[in-house]
């Protein structure tokens, strides 16, 4: 069996034109499975759209924290963004979104892959590029969450917004696929390409490609201002520039490391 390629997307947010631009970026390439991370919805301003295309599209699609809480029909919301971008979804959305299963396990080129959105414990713990060996052996571990496959050797998630590639000395490789829809630091969806062998336990050339695609990012503002949409600065502060919408609106020098001590 030959190589074969496999897209996976994360955090797309609501972003239908940071969406659009990826899969034809993915079509061009001649790709034809895709894999979702979770975190379809909220922040921008299409995530019923966006649902409905990955409903379409993705071979295995992921729960992420999004996903979980804001649709939660027993949830009221005081915040009038929440409240949005919850009603913009339809209840059969709800439904869909929050049955999605936690990870994904396959082998490709002889390497166990694990893929979910945030940690192995939850959705709600959040992982970044800057942690320690102890968080990063974790990730790697069997839990309740995970169920217990076989244990992998690599492991794929999202939640962040900021891509990165590490392997440790133990040969497991941790990568992070960044944001189609929200990307941090660099605004510029991106999106990884994973290439390998399917579904064999020999070893086989392997690799992790991260693709950066450029978009109409104004047209997406324009978009969310028509819709009426709130929060719509820090949008504009997230799409357009890469800093989170708290830091904007707390006036914090933007920063891609961890402040000194």
């Amino acid at each position: 069996m030959g190589l074969e390629r496999i897209a996976l997307i994360s955090d797309v947010h609501g972003n239908l034109t940071a969406l659009e631009a990826v899969l034809a970026d993915i079509e061009a390439r001649g790709i034809e499975r895709i894999f979702n991370l979770g975190d379809y919805v909220g922040k921008g301003p299409r995530g019923s759209e966006v649902v409905d295309r990955c409903q379409q599209l993705c071979e295995v699609n992921i729960l992420g924290n999004w996903d979980d809480f804001l649709p939660d029909p027993d949830r009221e919301f005081d915040n009038e963004a929440l409240r949005w971008w919850k009603k913009e979804l339809r209840e059969d959305q709800w439904t869909w979104l929050r049955a999605l299963p936690f990870c994904h396990d396959f082998v490709l080129s002889g390497r166990q892959i694990r893929l979910f959105h945030a940690s192995e414990t939850t959705v709600h713990r959040r992982v970044r590029f800057d942690h320690d060996e102890r968080e990063f052996l974790a990730m790697f571990e069997n839990t309740e969450a995970t169920g217990d496959g076989p244990i992998p050797n690599v492991v794929g998630y999202g939640d962040t917004h900021d891509a990165f590639y590490e392997v440790d000395l133990g040969g497991r490789t941790l990568f992070n696929t960044g944001s189609v829809g929200n990307s941090m630091s660099d605004p510029t969806p991106v999106y990884v390409i994973l290439e390998g062998v399917p579904d064999t336990p020999d070893p086989a050339p392997f690799s992790i490609q991260f693709v950066r695609v450029p978009y109409d990012a104004a047209a997406e503002l324009e978009v969310a201002r028509d819709l009426g949409m709130p929060d719509l600065d820090g949008y504009e502060s997230e799409i357009l520039h890469g800093i989170y919408r708290g830091d904007f609106y707390s006036n914090a020098p933007p920063t891609y490391h961890r402040p000194p001590h």
